[in-house]
């Protein structure tokens, strides 16, 4: 029996948000691919600092079964055109669902932001970060994955 959690080795809980184009994303359909589910507002200084190199991570894997998610912490935004600015500004192509109720926020106990799990081909957590990320950080932890 797969333990949901959120600890390394356990599934991590399955949730359909909405993204930016008004269409429902759910974790679970990323099954077979390794994912970095991230969690972020655009006004979190941190966040903006890690965003190019996730950009530039998706585009150099994109071949390679490793999905991009950031979720977009929406009930902290101040407004919702802030995230269409955000995602202009840094010319994100990666899946931004929208956490409008705060659901994902408390299921994935965020407390920090930026906060990011990192999901094995199974839906298995095979790690956690808090803090933004560096090209090389996201690499060297997916590559430590088994």
């Amino acid at each position: 029996v797969e333990e949901t959690g959120l600890q390394i080795g356990e599934t991590a809980p399955d949730f359909t948000l909405t993204n930016m184009q008004g269409e429902p994303m759910t974790l679970s359909d990323y099954r077979g691919s390794k994912v970095i589910l991230n969690f972020w507002a655009s006004w979190c200084g941190p966040c903006r600092s890690e965003m190019p190199d996730m950009q530039k991570f998706y585009e150099a894997t994109l071949d390679d079964y490793i999905e991009v998610l950031a979720v977009n912490l929406t009930h902290f935004e101040r407004q919702r055109e802030h995230v269409d600015e955000f995602v202009e500004e840094f010319g994100l192509t990666f899946p931004i669902p929208l956490d409008e109720e705060n659901e994902q926020y408390d299921a994935y106990e965020v407390l920090t932001i930026p906060t990011t799990y990192f999901i094995d081909e199974d839906g298995v957590i095979q790690a956690k970060h808090l803090g933004p990320m560096t090209y090389d950080f996201m690499e060297d932890t997916l590559a430590a994955m088994p």
